[in-house]
């Protein structure tokens, strides 16, 4: 089920007290909405907002994927989030807090039980780990590998949250402090097949040149999306995770260069100025797909 998972752009946050902000959500753009019952909901708060993220999931009204960051499973709130929100139209679960691949393990043998409850075939939801303390961004590969269900991994370094606190670094809106981190949790996402991955976030709302700026680095890494924590950042992020119309224009030159080639015998050709071979064609088809996905 991992490899066919949809490339998502822009992941928008939404406190899962406040389920009516999807349809801003929907309207800013965003490829998906994760529904937040961990951080944004107080503890006296837990119990009603589960069943609202639980009824918004089983009733949706747009075309906005769903995903559900739910509390730790280190106590009940978690595997009782886990079974409210397991449900066909639930595209992942958002696991914080997550220490090594032990907890993928655990989350993995619950959604499986949630999704056989339900009649689903294994693997249906995906699941998001948060590498949120040292230990876990330090054994990335491992926990990506944990299930085949995991899905969209990533480094998120946002302004003064936990991987800031964890690692110990100074957030500066250049990125530089952390752009090894991110590269390299990139690369281990890659090299354990995840699908999608994606970055993030850009916590100062005002400030739209510092959040393209991100964006454009950690799409320049390799990642294919970001987190999002307000709508007016959707169309930023999403622009600079598409192809430009001149980019999709060059591949399909490019793609019908190396087919004329190919007819000619040969293997390399100089093709506006560089030279290219079937690697850079298999990268330009790919991206068409995504684009026309």
């Amino acid at each position: 089920m991992s490899s066919e998972r949809p490339p998502l752009r822009s992941l928008l946050f939404v406190p899962g007290t406040k389920t009516g902000w999807l349809a801003k959500a929907e309207a800013a753009g965003a490829d998906a909405a994760i529904l937040d019952l961990e951080d944004a909901v107080p503890p006296v708060g837990k119990s009603a907002a589960r069943a609202r993220v639980a009824d918004a999931v089983a009733n949706p009204t747009g075309g906005l994927a769903l995903l559900v960051r739910i509390n730790p499973l280190d106590g009940w709130a978690g595997a009782e989030d886990l079974r409210a929100v397991a449900h066909p139209h639930l595209t992942a679960v958002v696991l914080p807090k997550v220490h090594g691949p032990a907890d993928v393990l655990l989350a993995d043998r619950l959604l499986t039980w949630c999704e056989r409850e339900h009649g689903l075939p294994d693997g249906h939801i995906a699941l998001v780990p948060l590498l949120e303390t040292a230990a876990a961004l330090r054994e990335a590969y491992q926990i990506a590998r944990a299930a085949p269900r995991v899905a969209y991994l990533g480094a998120v370094t946002g302004k003064g949250g936990d991987v800031e606190r964890a690692v110990g670094y100074r957030w500066s809106p250049s990125g530089a402090e952390t752009l090894a981190l991110r590269a390299r949790v990139l690369l281990d996402a890659r090299a354990a097949g995840v699908p999608c991955p994606v970055a993030g976030l850009w916590t100062d709302l005002a400030d739209l040149d510092g959040l393209r700026a991100f964006a454009e680095q950690n799409r320049s890494l390799g990642y294919e999306g970001m987190v999002a924590i307000h709508p007016s950042h959707v169309p930023v992020i999403n622009e600079v995770f598409s192809p430009s119309p001149e980019e999709l224009a060059r591949y399909q030159r490019l793609i019908a260069a190396m087919e004329r080639a190919r007819a000619d015998g040969a293997g390399a050709i100089v093709f506006e100025g560089d030279m290219v071979d079937e690697a850079m064609a298999a990268r330009a088809r790919a991206a068409l797909r995504t684009r026309t996905s």
